[in-house]
């Protein structure tokens, strides 16, 4: 079979992954998909000796570099059987190759890379998304622990839990950049964190999805953002297309890197839409971009993400036409969850659920 989905589920330390491999196992098994399970190979080297915390710097070499070899090899061992099965299928992987860059710094990731021939940018390009868990460390601590994985070298304490923090951030850092990151909240109520990750399988897959209202509020700032927020600009353009359907081009920009991807909505009942996102590369932007919506602005923000007690938050600040408008957004809550609003950000409005406040009506030129 082609098109085969390849998926990794990421996190920090006591993400709740183990559960979640389980339930993706079970509910995709049920609609008929087959599902291939890559194995957390540090956590296979760990029990067969290798030591990631030595001092040893070949050591240590030798086993990052077998690590992504394996790795690699397992990814595309099982996307060859994936290929041989005769019914719809899905590789998710227990982590992924941007997971080992983590741990490690950008000097000797990339001579790692370089010396088992690829590169960051390809090793992205490998997945179809990545699904990244936020630790209990972050916003659910009492439910923080290392009992169930005798591989976790953090501590069940103030600076365990210190250290797991940064240790999510980094593996979020890591994987900044591709399309299709999510990042998953946790929740008082488990459940909610899981039923987060199967629908947005359900979305790569291109299964219709119930829509569901993100929380959207227009803030002012009120003070310093997170030092270790992600950064990025965000440029997107309306393209004319069916009447019944939303379709634009979105380049990002995080520094030096560019992403470009195609999206389009389509409302399928009442209550369901199927949302299709594919990246382009920067030739089929440029030849897209003539396509433009000449009735809407092209939109023109700067977003700056980061995880607050354990709810990951977008901020937009929008510029030319909309220039002071600022909007929080947050993915995951689910009813009757209060948003855990970060000191430094004041809310004036809630517009949750408000069109008016869609990128695609604000970028209407009547409106305006």
């Amino acid at each position: 079979m082609d098109d085969i989905k390849r998926i990794v589920l990421t996190g920090g330390p006591c993400a709740g992954k183990t559960t979640a491999l389980v339930r993706i196992i079970e509910h995709f098994s049920s609609l008929g998909f087959k599902v291939f399970t890559i194995p957390e190979v540090p956590t296979l080297f760990t029990q067969a000796g290798m030591n990631y915390l030595t001092k040893n710097k070949s050591f240590f070499y030798e086993g990052e570099k077998a690590t992504l070899e394996i790795q690699l090899a397992l990814e595309d061992k099982f996307m060859r059987m994936a290929k041989a099965c005769q019914k719809p299928s899905i590789i998710v992987c227990d982590r992924g190759a941007l997971d080992i860059s983590a741990y490690m710094t950008p000097e000797t990731w990339e001579q790692i890379t370089l010396s088992v021939g690829t590169s960051t940018p390809e090793l992205r390009e490998r997945y179809d998304a990545v699904l990244h868990l936020v630790s209990a460390a972050d916003g659910a601590e009492q439910y923080y622990t290392t009992a169930n994985n005798a591989s976790r070298n953090e501590s069940n304490d103030d600076e365990g839990l210190r250290i797991a923090r940064s240790l999510d951030k980094k593996v979020i850092r890591a994987w900044t950049g591709h399309p299709h990151l999510r990042v998953i909240n946790n929740h008082d109520d488990f459940e909610a964190k899981m039923h987060r990750v199967l629908k947005e399988i359900s979305h790569v897959l291109g299964l219709p999805q119930p829509k569901e209202e993100e929380r959207k509020y227009v803030v002012e700032i009120t003070g310093a953002l997170p030092d270790d927020c992600i950064e990025s600009e965000i440029i997107q353009t309306y393209l004319k297309g069916y009447p019944d359907a939303e379709e634009r081009i979105r380049k990002r920009c995080w520094g030096r890197k560019q992403v470009f991807v195609h999206t389009t909505k389509k409302q399928t009942t009442a209550n369901e839409e199927l949302v299709t996102e594919r990246q382009i590369n920067q030739n089929l932007y440029e030849m897209m971009l003539p396509l433009a919506d000449p009735e809407r602005y092209t939109i023109h923000k700067m977003r700056r993400s980061f995880i607050w007690k354990g709810q990951y938050f977008e901020v937009d600040t929008y510029l030319e036409q909309l220039e002071g408008l600022v909007m929080l957004e947050t993915k995951g809550i689910v009813k009757g969850e209060p948003v855990k609003f970060p000191p430094f950000l004041q809310p004036v409005k809630d517009v949750t659920g408000n069109q008016d406040y869609y990128n695609y009506n604000l970028a209407k030129k009547e409106c305006l």
